[in-house]
């Protein structure tokens, strides 16, 4: 599990992530919400690893992120970033490859082993039809499911995705965000995922933290933050709340 302890971060003495303390643990859907600039991003980079914390510490199953290894700590969490690197020239099945370097280098050849974990990741994620396809000619939706695939063949349980939807229409946000909770189902991982759409994150994650500011304003169950006044608080803007017409969760609307 990942353990934040008053984890900050600050760029030339401005404080941009207050303290948090929070837990997150393996088979849950967690999302981080808030407007722009509040520290979604921070935090996830904080997690993975791509920056360093100022103040305070994160524990990834109870030592210290500095004490890990960088192959070592990837064979446990995968980090996908908002701004994808060019897959130029690579097919997708080649693109899922690439998910099992920390476990050989970059030249290290794939055993048996690597084989059936990228079909595995292939399998799980429907992706069987963009195998032998340019990642390039994708659409966006299909593009984020070849990198999930990858995530996926990497083996490991904690997957950190900043901004998965940018881009994507509302048709491929639902299909991707359905994948993720798939995906966390079935292999009881740990999912901490940046969202902007409120109504997206109610539906598909176990637990919310919202932040402002560089602060931790709330954190809990969809149905305890899915509250006016506390999205309100949030967002900056009065919203309605009601069920949703499934029953299944609430949904938000701008007044």
């Amino acid at each position: 599990m990942f353990e934040v302890k008053g984890a900050t971060f600050e760029i030339n003495g401005k404080q941009i992530l207050a303290p948090i303390e929070h837990t997150f643990h393996e088979g849950k859907v967690y999302g981080l919400i808030g407007h722009n600039g509040s520290g979604k991003s921070t935090l996830i980079k904080l997690l993975a690893q791509q920056q360093p914390v100022t103040e305070g510490d994160i524990l990834f199953d109870h030592r210290p992120l500095r004490a890990w290894g960088t192959r070592e700590f990837a064979r446990q969490v995968a980090y996908l970033p908002q701004h994808l690197p060019s897959a130029e020239n690579l097919t997708g099945r080649e693109l899922v490859a690439f998910g099992r370097y920390p476990w050989h280098g970059l030249l290290g050849r794939h055993d048996q082993r690597d084989k059936a974990a990228i079909e595995r990741a292939i399998t799980l994620t429907h992706t069987e039809a963009f195998a032998d396809r340019l990642v390039d000619t994708l659409s966006g939706g299909e593009r984020q499911r070849v990198w999930l695939a990858m995530l996926i063949a990497q083996g490991s349980r904690f997957l950190l995705l900043d901004e998965p939807l940018a881009a994507l229409d509302i048709a491929h946000q639902m299909e991707v965000l359905a994948l993720v909770r798939t995906l966390c189902d079935e292999l009881d991982l740990c999912v901490i995922i940046v969202l902007h759409d409120i109504n997206m994150a109610s539906r598909y994650c176990d637990e919310l933290m919202a932040l402002h500011s560089g602060q931790l304003l709330a954190h809990g169950a969809p149905d305890v933050l899915m509250h006016g006044a506390t999205l309100e608080a949030i967002y900056g803007l009065p919203m309605q709340v009601m069920p949703h017409p499934n029953g299944e969760h609430r949904i938000a609307v701008a007044q």
